[in-house]
């Protein structure tokens, strides 16, 4: 039995006009990401890693091609049904964090379900809470953002996009402001989460980061140039250990 497929592009491409120049920062993208996967995507910068994700996040249209995200065909839909697609669909974990201040972690997690127009969510407190402990931070849910290290900041991120159950996690350089131990955590977590079963997908420039998903797409000059199973994943221990090693000179 094929499992479902969460993400589907077909000859996806993105052109930006300017002025007489055209440039094309995706050109021909081809993916198929299936329910339950784990996907890291690398590439220098300018590469097209930015726009693939704004693509598949739902904040740009491509200029050619198609996408589909969990059976929904994107490129069909107005600027309405797109906003209530990613807040249904899509939990986005940003570098830097993008939570309101001034206010507790919990309010924080809650407020994708406030904005929730179809009504599935009543009790939302309670399913922010359990969010928070998927997350670790039982002990943490009054703190306000501003009492939180970097690292909780990011969990509560975390916690907020997991909070509505979307079918796909996407995390933007989600360990780009982080030390390189809190790294390891945050990367040890979405292994954790992504056996739970949640599809993730995450952009990230850290080859080490990168080394904890299943599978990584790599691209250059807004095309795919390696699209490979992750053999030699790394684990919280692994990397662990590297980071002890004494640098060579």
């Amino acid at each position: 039995m094929s499992l479902k497929k969460v993400i589907e592009t077909k000859k996806l491409s993105r052109i930006f006009k300017n002025g007489e120049i055209e440039v094309h920062a995706l050109t021909d993208v081809d993916i198929v990401i299936e329910q339950g996967e784990f996907v890291a995507i690398m590439g220098a910068s300018g590469s097209g890693k930015s726009t693939l994700l704004h693509i598949i996040g739902c904040l740009d249209r491509p200029t050619l091609g198609e996408y589909s995200l969990d059976g929904v065909r994107v490129n069909e839909l107005d600027k309405n049904q797109l906003a209530d697609i990613r807040n249904q669909k899509i939990g986005f974990i940003f570098q830097s964090y993008n939570l309101l201040s001034r206010t507790t972690a919990l309010e924080n997690v809650e407020l994708p379900l406030i904005y929730d127009r179809t009504g599935r969510f009543s009790n939302s407190k309670e399913i922010a809470k359990k969010a928070l402990e998927q997350v670790d931070l039982a002990d943490r849910i009054y703190h306000k953002t501003n009492e939180l290290s970097g690292g909780q900041q990011q969990r509560v991120a975390i916690a907020r996009a997991l909070v509505n159950n979307p079918a796909l996690i996407l995390a933007d350089e989600p360990t780009g402001n982080l030390d390189s131990k809190t790294s390891i955590d945050i990367a040890d977590l979405f292994v954790r989460l992504n056996n739970e079963g949640k599809t993730i997908v995450m952009i990230t420039h850290e080859p080490e980061i990168a080394q904890f998903a299943r599978r990584m797409i790599y691209l250059r000059d807004g095309r795919i140039i390696s699209d490979r199973i992750i053999e030699d994943r790394s684990t919280k221990e692994i990397a662990l250990r590297e980071l002890e090693k004494p640098l060579t000179s």
